[in-house]
């Protein structure tokens, strides 16, 4: 939902640092032995990504020749990654790489682990490729488990191919109860295609996202209410209204999509509002 730049260190590289440290001699032979393989997997991952295809994998081209499953997983990705070895180094650098720690799956929660975008129970040779590794936060992750795209409209969007941040897509309305409250829905893109459209209000809403924002920008609305009553006393809705477009317009600078902006932008843009729907809170 939100972009990273794909980590720099190659697959192959990846592969090779969770495998080096294994100690029994047979093992590492033959870990090293699928090493090409593995590298071919990442190329072939990377492409299908690139095009949209990633739905169209098939999970026999991405095991690990000569290992099992499970084996592969925990020799290579906990072994190798997250518990000891070179890779450990790899793999906090890929959690570190989102700003601020935020998950890029949905933009609020703070990221603790890191989600394979094709899951490696079933793609085991992609289970330590960078490209198909990306930090996440606990609930994104437990939502999104084993689950392999479908279809093309129910490919979730992988942060490091997928850019949509460059337009404002994220939409709320305010809901005029007592206290007023705010709905959050995704806003199509003229430019965007169907296929587009349709991947993006899935991933919206498998992670619940709706729900996700909906407390802390209600929360918010509480915060700010009495400085809201204040303006109002000096000038009325229409200074109520510049004081929200100032601070939507600030926080949108930096982060196009985030609830906290659009907050304030839906708020800003509702005159029930601005005019007397504060005094409710």
């Amino acid at each position: 939902m939100w972009p990273l730049d794909p980590p720099l260190i190659a697959a192959r590289d990846s592969y090779l640092a969770c495998v080096s440290s294994t100690q029994d001699r047979p093992r590492r032979a033959r870990l090293l032995a699928a090493t090409d393989a593995v590298d071919q997997a990442a190329t072939r991952f990377r492409h299908a990504v690139q095009t949209g295809r990633v739905c169209s994998l098939v999970t026999d081209d991405y095991q690990v020749p000569g290992i099992r499953a499970t084996e592969a997983v925990t020799w290579t990705y906990r072994n190798g990654m997250v518990n000891t070895g070179r890779g450990r180094e790899i793999y906090q650098q890929i959690m570190a790489a989102p700003p601020y720690e935020r998950c890029p799956l949905c933009g609020h929660g703070i990221v603790r682990t890191l989600d394979h975008y094709m899951p490696k129970s079933s793609f085991p040779a992609l289970c330590v490729t960078p490209d198909n590794l990306v930090p996440a936060c606990g609930d994104c992750n437990h939502i999104k488990g084993e689950k392999a795209p479908a279809s093309p409209e129910t490919t979730l969007l992988h942060p490091y191919f997928d850019r949509i941040d460059n337009v404002s897509w994220l939409g709320a309305r305010v809901i005029r109860e007592t206290p007023p409250r705010l709905e959050f829905h995704v806003k199509p893109v003229g430019t965007w295609t169907q296929e587009l459209t349709e991947r993006v209000r899935h991933h919206f809403r498998l992670f619940g996202l709706a729900m996700r924002y909906a407390p802390p920008a209600n929360s918010l609305i509480n915060d700010i209410r009495r400085r809201i009553a204040a303006l109002f006393e000096c000038g009325g809705a229409s200074l109520v209204r510049d004081y929200l477009h100032d601070e939507a317009d600030t926080r949108l600078a930096t982060r196009r999509n985030g609830w906290e902006g659009v907050t304030y932008r839906a708020l800003a843009e509702d005159d029930w509002f601005c005019s007397q729907g504060f005094t409710t809170c």
